[in-house]
C-alpha cells in the first residue's frame, strides 16, 4: 500500500465517522489516487446511506409541466432565446392527473418542474395546482422546482401545501456562474432566493452541474462546502451535458470528456453523502443519459437515495430537453416504473412506497421549530 493510498483510506474513515472536513480534505476525497480507492469511496458512501436510510430509495414522480422560461442561461435547452423549441404548458387537469398517476404507482411525492417565471398568472396557477393535488384522495407530497420567486410567493406556495423546493445554483464559483449565465442572472440573487425558500419553511434543495468548462476539483469541493454551509436538506446534481441549440452546445463531448464527467459526478454524490450525511441526494436523469443501462443505479451505489421517474404526459417530453440525449422521451410512466423496479432489484435496493421520504436532516433542524 502506497503512502497516498494509506492517507486516502484514513481520510475516508475520518469522513465516514462524521468528523467535519476542511475544504482541502473534501478536495482530497474527490481525488482518489487509483481505481480501487475510488470504488472504496463509493462503497463507503453506500454503507453510510444504508445505515441512515436502509436499502430503500425514495421515488418522486417528475412532472415537467411547462417549458416557458424567462431566463437565458447559456447551457439550457429551454432558454428564452431558443427559437427552435416548441413552447407548452400542460393543462391543470393533465398535471393533476399526472400527480394522481404518481400516487397510484406508489410514489410518495411528485416534483412540479418548469421554466422560470415570476408573473402573477404563473404564480397563481402553481398555487391552484398545489391545492388541487392536495385535494386528491391520496395526495403525494409536493416538491417545486420553479425558479427564483419572492418571499411572498414562496410563503403562498408553502401555505397551499407544497413541502419541498429545489433551486440549483449550478456552481458556487462566481467566475463559473458568470461564464454560463447572462449578466441579468447573478449568483448573489440565486443564493438570496435559497435563503427565502428556507425562510418560507420549505425543505430546501440545491445542486450543481459537474464537468463545466473551466471547472476544477477545487471548485467542486467548494460546492460541497457551500451545501454544508447553507445547511440544505436536499441535493440534486449531475454531469453537464451540452445542448446543441445553446451557446454552450459546442462544448467538448468526446468519450474521454464524458467518462471524466460521469466519474466526477459519482464522486460528488459519494463525497456529498459523507460530508452532509443525512440529506436526500438524487441520482439524476443526466447520469442515465451518459450511461443508459446503469447510470442511475451507479448513482445509488455511490450514495444517492432519491430517483425521479417521469410521470408527465409523454407528448411533451421532446420539448423539455435541457440537454442532448435525454432518456425515456417516448416511454410511458408504466414502462419507466417497471424498468426502474427491475434495475433497483438488481443492485439490492428497494423502492420506499407511499412515503414522502423527508430527509432526517430537515426533521432534525426543524424539530425545535414545530414545523414537522
Amino acid at each position: 500500500m502506497t503512502v497516498k493510498v494509506k492517507k486516502y483510506i484514513e481520510l475516508l474513515e475520518t469522513a465516514y465517522c462524521g468528523k467535519k472536513l476542511s475544504l482541502r480534505q473534501i478536495e482530497s476525497l474527490l481525488t482518489p489516487p487509483d481505481a480501487e480507492c475510488e470504488q472504496k469511496l463509493f462503497n463507503t458512501a453506500l454503507k453510510l446511506k444504508r445505515e441512515l436510510f436502509g436499502n430503500l430509495v425514495n421515488l418522486r414522480g417528475l412532472i415537467e409541466f411547462s417549458n416557458i422560461c424567462t431566463r437565458d442561461c447559456f447551457y439550457c435547452g429551454i432558454r428564452r432565446s431558443n427559437a427552435k423549441v416548441s413552447r407548452y404548458t400542460m393543462s391543470e387537469d393533465e398535471i393533476v392527473c399526472s400527480a394522481a398517476l404518481a400516487s397510484e404507482f406508489g410514489y410518495g411525492a411528485v416534483v412540479l418542474q418548469s421554466g422560470e417565471r415570476e408573473d402573477p398568472a404563473f404564480t397563481r396557477q402553481v398555487t391552484r395546482l398545489i391545492e388541487k393535488i392536495n385535494a386528491l384522495p391520496n395526495p403525494p407530497a409536493i416538491t417545486l422546482s420553479c425558479g427564483e420567486q419572492s418571499l411572498q410567493t414562496y410563503r403562498e406556495w408553502a401555505a397551499a401545501g407544497a413541502k419541498r423546493y429545489l433551486l440549483r445554483i449550478e456552481s458556487s464559483s462566481p467566475e463559473i456562474f458568470s461564464a454560463i449565465h447572462p449578466e441579468e442572472s447573478t449568483l448573489a440573487s440565486r443564493k438570496a432566493a435559497l435563503r427565502r425558500i428556507r425562510k418560507a419553511g420549505f425543505q430546501t434543495g440545491t445542486g450543481v452541474m459537474i464537468g463545466l468548462p473551466g471547472q476544477t476539483l477545487h471548485h467542486l469541493a467548494k460546492d460541497i462546502k457551500f451545501f454544508r454551509d447553507a445547511d440544505v436538506d436536499m441535493i440534486g446534481m449531475g454531469p453537464f451535458l451540452p445542448q446543441s441549440d445553446t451557446p454552450m452546445g459546442d462544448a467538448p463531448d468526446d468519450p474521454e470528456t464524458v467518462k471524466c464527467r460521469f466519474s466526477r459526478a459519482l464522486r460528488m454524490i459519494a463525497v456529498t453523502r459523507l460530508v452532509l450525511r443525512d440529506v436526500n441526494i438524487a441520482s439524476t436523469t443526466a447520469l442515465q443519459a451518459l450511461d443508459p443501462e446503469n447510470g442511475r443505479e451507479k448513482g445509488v451505489l455511490a450514495g444517492a437515495n432519491v430517483i425521479m421517474p417521469n410521470v408527465g404526459n409523454v407528448n411533451y417530453r421532446r420539448d423539455y430537453q435541457l440537454y442532448n440525449g435525454k432518456p425515456a422521451l417516448d416511454e410511458n410512466g408504466e414502462n419507466i416504473r417497471r424498468q426502474l423496479l427491475e434495475s433497483l432489484q438488481k443492485i439490492g435496493e428497494l423502492p420506499r412506497w407511499d412515503s414522502s421520504g423527508d430527509p432526517p436532516h430537515f426533521v432534525k433542524r426543524t424539530a425545535g421549530a414545530g414545523k414537522v
